[in-house]
């Protein structure tokens, strides 16, 4: 995949999907497009360099490799299987799954693609919405090492570091245990800096003082500034697909037989701000849950 005049595939063109499709596009990649919404297929239509595809099933037609960015792993199979594009796939094309994954039903996909002649690896990411639209995000991938190396170029297009994390699955696991770090991350946090803004301090003094100190994370230096001090409560990324990443985090902790206490509290948590917040609400608004429930 290292000559950009080729043409790939990329379904599902959401927030995330949308601007690292575009990333392609802007390195030369001829991207044929296609999601579920009309409004979005429809709007490809002032897109630069991305065509819409006139069915699911022809998103593959004489392309390399099929981009896929959806919401989990149920979407994926419905796309794949009951959607028919991994029956209309020719031999020797790549799926490249950068979903939010299971990384068990993840190796059963690639398993069944293999069967007709098709690699899939998984290539999920992290650095939200900011990071596809300036083409930084982190991508692990999992796959074995020649399909990685033949994927690697269209998706330095689209991230600023691309790491193998592994075999099929090691990147969707990856991706869940990073997401389960992010989550604890936030809700300590959020804790932490209600009780100081309680006790009479300056939330903002606060973070100027942790984000040179120890108990720094992404949560203090960008989640906290950006998106909860300025009660914008929109960094792309909902409370419900963190809540279903940080419950694949723990199945691997728990399949592992590895001590969770902390973890499953911090899911506990996590739910509960789910079951209160409506589903499409965005993961940081976890904070003004805790200091609405703390009031």
């Amino acid at each position: 995949m290292a000559d950009h005049t080729i043409s790939v595939g990329f379904v599902g063109l959401g927030n995330m999907g949308m601007p690292m499709a575009r990333r392609l596009a802007a390195a030369g990649y001829q991207v044929i497009g296609f999601d579920a919404s009309p409004a979005v297929m429809r709007s490809l239509a002032g897109t630069d360099g991305i065509a819409a595809a006139p069915a699911l099933t022809a998103v593959g037609d004489d392309t390399a490799a099929v981009f896929l960015s959806l919401p989990d792993s149920d979407v994926v199979e419905q796309v794949l299987l009951a959607g028919g594009l991994l029956a209309s796939l020719a031999p020797d094309t790549m799926i490249i799954d950068m979903s939010s994954s299971d990384p068990a039903r993840t190796r059963v996909l690639a398993a069944r693609a293999a069967e007709r002649g098709v690699t899939l690896i998984d290539a999920p990411v992290s650095g939200g919405v900011a990071g596809a639209v300036a083409g930084s995000l982190t991508i692990m991938v999992g796959g074995p090492e020649q399909a990685f190396a033949a994927a690697r170029p269209a998706l330095a297009a689209i991230g600023g570091r691309v790491v193998h994390a592994g075999d099929v699955g090691a990147g969707h696991a990856v991706k869940a245990l990073n997401n389960l770090m992010s989550a604890a991350h936030l809700i300590v946090s959020s804790e932490a800096l209600i009780a100081g803004r309680r006790f009479g301090l300056d939330p903002a003094v606060m973070l100027e003082i942790i984000n040179g100190s120890s108990g720094r994370s992404g949560s203090t230096e960008n989640k906290w500034p950006n998106y909860v001090l300025t009660q914008r409560y929109d960094a792309g990324f909902s409370i419900r697909l963190m809540v279903k990443d940080i419950r694949l985090a723990l199945s691997i902790e728990h399949a592992t037989q590895t001590p969770a206490a902390v973890s499953e509290a911090a899911v506990a948590a996590w739910e509960a701000a789910a079951g209160d917040l409506p589903p499409d609400a965005d993961h940081t608004a976890i904070a003004r849950w805790l200091s609405e429930r703390a009031s």
